[in-house]
């Protein structure tokens, strides 16, 4: 069947979609709102790996975990970054054959959920098998018929995931392990969807250190094994990036690896931006695959600064971070001008657990 043709819209006028780049002049900046509800991942003074998994559950309003999917000022800017990445690079999305079951499960479960949380911003309407799809923030709009990959310009993932903030990778369950089989993978931190792909759970995640010797990526899949449909969870995860460059794979290492050796303790509040990952893990349905979302935030380390409690912490991880994680994180060059910078920033108060920034 042919497609049907996408028909653009005019965007409507959204002051809240902000016009910056990730890229070149790099202008992304994070309004006070934005730097209130960054997910900082640190509940205590210091930080070593963990599962620390939760219920994603509707969290606090306007905070990052209030919906299944975050929309935020940055999501237009983030999906024209995306195209960018992907017109210069195909092969950042992937997909095994056997895994278009599981692209469909993830089609349905983005659009529905951003149709039903930001009504303002996307519609759906179905009549059994011909649906429409409304993208008012992109201008797109798209009829089509679920299940028949033809009638979209895109497979289902690579289509969804093109108006999705995050990666996504699709796990399929299968011989008591997860296999990273499907992917759109275009803000990762230093990792490579074109060599992972086909991967099972533990050979993907192999490169972490200290992490084997714990145990924690077993641990991690038998939980994950047993997740039951309807009862996604979370997990924050975290490194550092110099300038808010959302692509830094190894296939861009040389454009953006030297960026580290220019960071200077005049330059280093704006330039070195805490990266933090939430992840989120939904089980699909028809499939029985696991949908992974990578949502990457990010926040310079003088907007962090803005709130005393958040300088403090993260002056205490950063000064107390294992050397192996230093390596691991790519933080060893330019960590002691962070450090030194957050120094006079922290009074030593007592911060109290959790990640607040008050």
């Amino acid at each position: 069947m042919t497609p049907a043709p996408t028909t653009a819209l005019t965007p409507a006028p959204t002051p809240a979609f902000r016009e910056e780049s990730f890229r070149g002049d790099y202008s992304f900046r994070n309004s006070p709102a934005a730097i209130r509800r960054f997910p900082f991942p640190f509940p205590q003074d210091e930080y070593m790996y963990s599962v620390n998994i939760e219920p994603h559950v509707p969290g606090p309003a306007g905070s990052a975990v209030e919906h299944a999917f975050d929309v935020d000022e940055h999501y237009v800017a983030e999906c024209r970054d995306r195209a960018l990445t992907l017109e210069r690079d195909p092969g950042r999305f992937a997909s095994l054959p056997h895994m278009l079951d599981a692209e469909w499960d993830a089609l349905e479960l983005v659009m529905t959920s951003l149709a039903a949380d930001y009504p303002q911003h996307f519609g759906l309407q179905r009549d059994g098998s011909r649906w429409h799809w409304t993208n008012r923030p992109l201008g797109l709009q798209q009829s089509f018929t679920f299940g028949e990959a033809a009638t979209l310009p895109h497979g289902p993932l690579e289509y969804v995931t093109r108006q999705l903030q995050g990666d996504v990778v699709l796990l399929d369950q299968r011989e008591d392990n997860l296999f990273a089989d499907a992917g759109m993978v275009t803000s990762q931190a230093d990792w490579s969807l074109a060599f992972d792909v086909g991967m099972n759970f533990l050979q993907w995640h192999a490169p972490v250190p200290l992490a084997p010797q714990m145990g924690l990526f077993e641990r991690a899949l038998k939980y994950l094994l047993m997740l039951p449909q309807g009862r996604p969870v979370r997990r924050l995860n975290w490194t550092m990036t110099v300038n808010p460059r959302l692509d830094t794979a190894p296939e861009t290492y040389p454009e953006w690896g030297p960026d580290r050796a220019g960071v200077t303790p005049e330059n280093v509040a704006r330039k070195v931006h805490l990266r933090v990952e939430l992840q989120t893990l939904f089980r699909l349905p028809r499939s029985n695959a696991i949908f992974f979302g990578i949502r990457c935030y990010l926040a310079s380390v003088g907007e962090l600064a803005t709130y005393p409690r958040w300088a403090c912490r993260l002056h205490r991880v950063l000064r107390t971070l294992p050397p192996p994680l230093q390596e691991y994180k790519g933080l060893t060059r330019y960590l002691p001008t962070v450090v030194q910078w957050l120094a006079p920033l922290d009074d030593g108060r007592v911060t109290g657990p959790g990640t607040a920034p008050e």
